[in-house]
């Protein structure tokens, strides 16, 4: 894709990450960087002219304001607000109320009439693209989220058969977090049945863990957000043609992580046959995460009445 313009939003950890995998990969010809100071955009700008320069990378990068980001083809939001997440469970809602206030002036100010595709990287990703989509009116936002999820599953069945991750066929769905739905029933080795059963017990147990064995080693998790925004990216501009696990409204206009089929860049939500337990799972997602969108609300108003 040449002539491709990719805004970043947030020069933090991930912010980081998703800029020096774009330079990388050379997916985009303009990589535009905004942060909350001009001093952190300069600062990621010119250490990644000096990757694209090494690299020989067709990417131009260059830091600019929030609100130059509107003649991009796509803007990534990675802004986290400051806070201290005290939560042992659930520790993606931990920073729910402080980034909601933060992405809901983002909507408004940046991606409300912006012509692009917008992914939402900030957690929780599934409430934030909600948010973000309701107070914008944007069509064509996603949330970043059971993508990641759903490599780490495959990653995972790859070393429990002993084959590539390519070769394993299956999704991870609902709640980027604890209430993520492993969909087992139509997982595949080779695009046929599995050669025996799923250790689903282990598989959840390793991808519960897994985020915060990252995190407690380097801080927290950045280059595999990375890699799904940009295989993310590839399929909502149009690039490449197939299926990814991002979230977007299911019933009653709750948004959760779902297969999305991309052709030419058009989306149609796709879900795969669910057992019942699956099912269930997934109602269960939906109830928990339409009562925290509802919880949020509820306390943002308090805090900007406040």
């Amino acid at each position: 894709m040449t002539g491709l313009t990719v805004g970043i939003l947030g020069a933090g950890a991930v912010g980081q990450a998703v800029a020096g995998t774009l330079v990388a990969s050379g997916l985009a010809q303009e990589l535009l960087v905004a942060s909350r100071t001009t001093v952190q955009a300069d600062a990621l700008a010119a250490d990644l002219d000096d990757m694209r320069t090494a690299l020989g990378s067709p990417a131009r990068p260059r830091a600019c304001l929030p609100q130059d980001l509107a003649d991009c083809q796509a803007v990534v939001i990675a802004v986290r607000d400051h806070f201290t997440n005290t939560n042992t469970s659930d520790v993606r809602m931990g920073g729910a109320a402080a980034n909601a206030l933060l992405l809901r002036d983002i909507a408004r100010q940046i991606v409300h009439g912006h012509p692009g595709v917008i992914l939402v990287v900030t957690n929780p990703v599934d409430l934030m693209a909600r948010l973000v989509a309701e107070e914008s009116g944007h069509p064509r936002l996603y949330g970043i989220g059971s993508s990641l999820d759903t490599a780490r599953y495959r990653l995972l069945l790859a070393a429990h058969w002993n084959a590539p991750p390519s070769a394993i066929g299956g999704h991870v769905i609902g709640e980027h977090g604890d209430h993520a739905v492993i969909c087992a029933s139509t997982t595949t080795l080779n695009h046929q049945p599995p050669p025996g059963p799923i250790p689903l017990a282990r598989i959840r147990a390793a991808l519960a863990q897994r985020p915060a064995r990252i995190s407690s080693g380097i801080g927290r998790t950045r280059t595999g957000p990375a890699g799904a925004v940009i295989t993310a990216l590839r399929h909502t501009l149009g690039d490449t043609d197939g299926t990814v696990e991002l979230s977007r409204p299911w019933r009653g206009g709750v948004w959760l992580g779902q297969p999305i089929v991309f052709r030419a860049g058009r989306a149609e939500p796709r879900l795969p046959d669910l057992s019942p337990e699956e099912s269930q799972q997934l109602d269960a997602a939906a109830a928990k995460l339409a009562a925290a969108f509802t919880d949020l609300a509820a306390s943002n108003r308090k805090e900007i009445a406040g």
